[in-house]
C-alpha cells in the first residue's frame, strides 16, 4: 500500500512527466534524484539520526529547563535577600527614629536643667546683690553712727573739759580704775 502511494506520488508529479523516456530508467535524472533521496533518508534512519536529533533536542530542552529552574531559584533568593534588606532598612530607620526622639527628649531635659540652673544663678546673684546692698547700708549706718559718736564724744569732751575741775577728774579716774579692777578680778 505504501509502495502504491509512493508510486502514485511519483507518477503524479509534473516534473516526472517533463523528463524524457520512462520514469523508472537510470537515464531519467528525476528517478536518480528520487533514489538518492530515498537512500539518504534510509542512511539517516539506519544510523538513527532522528533519534540522536530527538535526544539532542531533549537534552537541550532539559538544559533550558534546568537553567529556567536555576533562574527561578535565583530570582526567589534575590527576592528573599531584597525582603531581608528592606526589613533591615526599616529596622534601622525605626532605630534612627528612636535615637532622634531620645536625643530630642534629652535636649528638652538639658534645656530644663539649664533653665533651672539659670534661675538658681539669677536667684544667687540677686541674693548676693541684696546682701551687698544690706552690707553697704549697714556700713553706711555704722559710718554715720561712728561719725555721730565721734562728734558726740568730741562735744562731750569739750563740755566736760569746760565743766570739769582737776579734783573731779581725779575722782572719775579713781572710780574707773576701781571698776576695771572689780571686773577683771
Amino acid at each position: 500500500m505504501r509502495k502504491l502511494a509512493v508510486l502514485f506520488a511519483l507518477t503524479a508529479a509534473s516534473p516526472a512527466f517533463a523528463a524524457s523516456g520512462p520514469f523508472f530508467s537510470l537515464h531519467n535524472t528525476n528517478f536518480i534524484v528520487l533514489l538518492a533521496f530515498l537512500l539518504f533518508i534510509a542512511v539517516l534512519f539506519y544510523f538513527k539520526v532522528p533519534g540522536m536529533l530527538g535526544g539532542m533536542l531533549d537534552k537541550r530542552a532539559e538544559g533550558i529547563k534546568s537553567e529556567l529552574d536555576e533562574a527561578r531559584a535565583l530570582r526567589e533568593e534575590a527576592q528573599a535577600v531584597l525582603a531581608s534588606y528592606e526589613r533591615k532598612q526599616q529596622e534601622v530607620q525605626e532605630q534612627a527614629d528612636r535615637i532622634v526622639a531620645h536625643a530630642k527628649d534629652e535636649a528638652a531635659i538639658f534645656a530644663e536643667q539649664a533653665k533651672a540652673e539659670l534661675e538658681k544663678s539669677i536667684a544667687r546673684r540677686l541674693q548676693a546683690a541684696q546682701d551687698q546692698i544690706a552690707s553697704a547700708e549697714a556700713s553706711a549706718v555704722r559710718e554715720v553712727r561712728d561719725a555721730a559718736i565721734n562728734i558726740a564724744v568730741g562735744a562731750a569732751n569739750d563740755v566736760i573739759a569746760k565743766k570739769m575741775t582737776a579734783a573731779a577728774g581725779n575722782k572719775l579716774i579713781d572710780a574707773a580704775i576701781e571698776e576695771v579692777d572689780a571686773k577683771l578680778h
